[in-house]
């Protein structure tokens, strides 16, 4: 594991910064990116470091190609090198399709969906030096089910699942392995702006088998053991870790 390298974007917070903390205790050094809050980005990394690894900090709005390009450039810059890709930000507006304007839709798809095909390009360019590496993107339900107020972020999520499939196949070539999380509904901060975010955690919490809702640390898991050697034939596929709870109508 000496000098192993992840990136996960959108990881000051929730799922991202859980996901961040088991690379860490893996100990690969840690590139945090965050779009808003530099104070939640650096407490992250403080307690990263607690684990012995490095981190690098960048800000990073990765709806933006130029800025993608600033992000992995630091990468580069200060580490030489990057294993693990974690396609984790995300960000979105939360109407009915009839209700969205051209600039909902566009932030979206451009944060969402966007974001990974040039991030990926970037960190191939890196994990190929290296003989490789792996990447995992965090998708929902929405990407395949109707959830209410939920068109636009579902519609980029399912362009995830896609993408993942077309850049599973290409970079094969290049020992890099791609694949996605799906999970349910998880109360973090992201959840505080649904509308019915109330009807959806009360959902969660009587209908799915498992006798719980899913909880970030269900989703962290999932992603270690895609990038784990035993998942390493596994490949293109979305990992739906949701209590069951899909599985009803």
């Amino acid at each position: 594991m000496e000098n192993k390298t992840a990136l996960v974007t959108g990881s000051s917070r929730g799922i991202g910064r859980e996901i961040a903390l088991k690379l860490a205790k893996k100990g690969y050094n840690i590139v945090i990116n965050y779009a808003r809050s530099k104070s939640a980005a650096q407490e992250t990394a403080e307690e990263i470091e607690s684990f012995g690894v490095k981190t690098l900090v960048v800000k990073a709005n990765v709806g933006k190609p130029e800025k993608i390009t600033e992000l992995f450039t630091a990468v580069e810059d200060t580490f030489g090198r990057l294993d693990v890709f974690v396609n984790n930000a995300a960000s979105g507006v939360l109407r009915p399709a009839m209700e969205l304007e051209e600039s909902h839709w566009d932030w979206t798809m451009n944060i969402n969906s966007k974001a990974l095909l040039f991030c990926a390009q970037e960190a191939a360019g890196l994990m190929e030096k290296n003989g490789g590496g792996n990447i995992v993107s965090l998708s929902s339900l929405g990407a395949r089910r109707y959830l209410k107020n939920y068109t636009a972020v579902g519609v980029s999520k399912a362009a995830v699942e896609a993408l993942t499939r077309y850049l599973a196949v290409e970079l094969a070539e290049k020992g890099i392995i791609v694949n996605a999380v799906s999970g349910g509904a998880v109360d973090t901060e992201a959840l505080t702006h649904f509308p019915n975010r109330e009807e959806l955690l009360r959902e969660a919490k009587e209908r799915t088998p498992a006798g719980r809702m899913v909880e970030m640390e269900d989703l962290a898991n999932g992603v270690m053991f895609l990038l784990s050697e035993e998942a390493s034939m596994i490949r293109g596929q979305t990992l739906t870790i949701d209590g069951g709870i899909s599985l009803l109508t």
